[in-house]
């Protein structure tokens, strides 16, 4: 009597090389959306191809990289089953940070990780990213999806990202631009963008108990959708900037709050003063402090309080950088001003009270 055994496969193991191609098929719609001339074949090769020689209308081009991910809000879009706006925080959350320098976003490659690919959700991944890409002005070139059974649960995945982009060297924005005397603008977050869910998430679940479908009067929706709201992409409105403005420096609010990433653009011997009287936070912010009882200073260092990006200008290009930011929809104020560094200040600090909502 013959005993018949089944070898070990890929397929036993948990990885499904057939959902992979059908997920790449999938997702090529999308990726084609965010094509660029200088952009060279499609999806399916190894590696993405740009045309550099695009780069010669430079007199000396700077290369700009930058790579991220959008941390654990990518818990909350699997717990709700909505795939198709992480992308944008993922976009976002390179893109601005290219756009610190004054670089235009070139284009963008992804990695997400799964721990099981099903493909109409890899693909939904894949077009908030290409979406967020359009908003950018960069193209997605190429990516990776890698399938970690035993690693991840079924429905488990995280994502990633890296961008290029570039700037003229004579026209790379930073601290040795600023000025004393020069205004410091904000604009407007979407909320929380994609950093400090570490927080958010133990004081609304934790701490709270709330369901992501709780209705929350303050947001005029479910807590999930407020916490899911995509990270405002910044590249083509600051871009814009400064091509109307003369601006000195960009800093991109993200992790570490407003001062700490203010001051990481404030040369040495100057001091940014920000003041919190000039907007009032979004209701998010409020939420999550009173749920959790965090200090106002624990919110500030995590969460970007209602402002995603800064500026810094000349006092007398002000009127011409607000019109410019209004004309493209972005709500921006004056909310400081660059000053000499005193004995005991620091980069940058936040001075006043958040204007109320009355």
């Amino acid at each position: 009597m013959s005993e018949t055994t089944t070898g070990a496969s890929y397929a036993a193991a948990g990885v499904d090389i057939e959902a992979g191609d059908r997920a790449v098929e999938l997702m090529k719609e999308w990726v084609r959306k965010t094509r660029r001339p200088e952009v060279l074949g499609g999806l399916g090769g190894f590696a993405g191809l740009f045309d550099a020689s695009a780069l010669k209308r430079y007199e000396r081009p700077l290369l700009a990289s930058a790579t991220d991910g959008v941390g654990t809000k990518v818990d909350l879009a699997r717990k709700m089953g909505v795939y198709d706006t992480i992308g944008h925080d993922l976009v976002g959350m390179v893109v601005d940070d290219l756009v610190v320098c004054g670089a235009e976003p070139l284009f963008m490659t992804d990695y997400i990780c799964v721990g099981k690919v099903h493909p109409e959700r890899v693909a939904a991944i894949v077009k908030g990213i290409a979406e967020g890409c359009v908003l950018a002005g960069c193209a997605l070139v190429g990516g990776e999806t890698a399938e970690h059974p035993g690693l991840l649960g079924e429905d488990d995945f995280d994502v990633a990202g890296a961008g290029t982009g570039v700037v003229e060297a004579d026209r790379l924005l930073g601290a040795d631009r600023i000025r004393t005397g020069d205004a410091v603008i904000a604009m407007a977050s979407s909320g929380l963008h994609s950093n400090g869910y570490s927080l958010v998430r133990h004081v609304v679940f934790d701490r709270a108990g709330w369901a992501l479908d709780r209705e929350v009067a303050e947001f005029g929706r479910t807590l999930g959708e407020e916490l899911l709201e995509p990270t405002k992409i910044y590249s083509l409105d600051c871009l814009a900037l400064t091509r109307t403005t003369d601006v000195h420096a960009f800093s991109h609010i993200t992790g570490g709050g407003l001062a700490a990433n203010l001051a990481r653009v404030i040369p040495d011997g100057l001091h940014a003063t920000v003041d919190r009287s000039t907007w009032t936070p979004g209701a998010v912010f409020d939420v999550v402090g009173t749920a959790g009882q965090v200090e106002r200073l624990e919110l500030e260092k995590t969460l970007n309080m209602g402002v995603g990006m800064m500026a810094v200008v000349p006092a007398d290009s002000v009127d011409s950088a607000l019109t410019t930011l209004a004309d493209r929809g972005v709500d921006a104020w004056v909310a400081g001003e660059i000053t000499e560094r005193g004995a005991h200040s620091t980069g940058a600090a936040l001075t006043g009270d958040y204007a109320s909502n009355g």
